[in-house]
């Protein structure tokens, strides 16, 4: 079914489902725009009521937030939860109406996001796989990046409302290329952060300051925003507070890069090294703190 893309002028309802560590944040920041009307969802009522506060309507249920919302996001723990809330028990997608716009900024498997588009366009309506990147705090600044991926007509229409949640805001390309940027983004910080790791535990073993270590890399090629942000700030000061991202999370997004990489029989072995101190992190209880705690894991 082929339909014309909506105006922008014409969204007017947003229903955005997961008010969650980064959710919360960003739909704060949408509220910001006073011609949008904001649905919320979220199985944590206290969450949704902290949202009425500042002006959101809370939906009774998922069908209604759908049929109300001309666009609806999603941000929501993992590609289980974006499949359950799509596809599961109550067959969401089965009811979506024509002419929606639909952002998953979710962090979930490329594939998930490519079914979903199929499905969604079938219905008449338009998909985008959206996953954000950086810390808490950019959420709450609205200096988040994201990755789009989708059709470059729907990026150009979705792209003035991301700006509210978003800095740095790139079409990776067609949908579930922003998945696949972003999974690999983490793989990536992932494993910096396993090598900031294994630096400062050294420095500690040699007497070093590992701030002070830090704070001189930052003007040498081993410079970067892991340094800055996750060796500066956590793994120099011991620091690894809970919100934040978390072990878990962390493994789960890891997880989603290695399975890429098993689907084509690539050997990973920094990724895999990683994925050892992130389980090793949870099974000795820090599931939920801050992921650069893998620090005190090793050995």
């Amino acid at each position: 079914m082929k339909c014309e893309i909506m105006n922008l002028k014409e969204i007017k309802n947003i229903g955005f489902i997961g008010l969650g560590v980064m959710g919360s944040p960003m739909c704060k920041n949408l509220l910001k725009n006073k011609k949008w009307h904001i649905i919320v969802n979220d199985l944590d009522n206290s969450k949704e009521k902290e949202l009425e506060k500042n002006g959101a309507s809370i939906a009774n249920n998922l069908n209604e937030l759908f049929n109300v919302a001309d666009m609806i996001i999603t941000c929501l723990p993992g590609g289980d939860f974006v499949k359950e809330i799509y596809l599961g028990e109550k067959k969401i997608v089965s009811e979506i109406n024509p002419d929606k716009l639909i952002i998953d900024m979710s962090t979930s498997q490329p594939d998930l996001m490519i079914e979903l588009n199929k499905l969604i366009t079938k219905k008449g309506s338009f998909f985008a796989d959206a996953p954000i990147a950086r810390t808490r705090q950019a959420a709450k600044d609205g200096t988040l990046a994201i990755m789009v991926g989708s059709k470059k007509q729907v990026y150009n229409r979705i792209f003035p409302i991301l700006k509210y949640m978003g800095k740095d805001i790139m079409h990776c390309g067609d949908v579930g290329t922003g998945q696949m940027t972003k999974i690999l983004n983490n793989m990536i910080l992932f494993e910096t952060v396993v090598a900031l790791s294994e630096a400062a535990n050294i420095a500690e073993k040699y007497d070093m300051s590992v701030k002070n270590l830090f704070e001189n890399i930052t003007k040498c090629s081993g410079d970067s925003f892991a340094l800055r942000n996750h060796g500066l700030k956590s793994i120099a000061q011991n620091h690894f507070p809970s919100p934040a991202f978390s072990s878990e999370y962390a493994l789960k997004d890891l997880s989603y890069a290695i399975n890429l990489g098993k689907t084509h029989n690539l050997n990973l072995p920094g990724a895999n090294s990683a994925k050892k101190l992130l389980k090793k992190s949870i099974m000795n209880g820090d599931k939920d703190l801050y992921f650069p705690v893998i620090k005190k894991h090793f050995g």
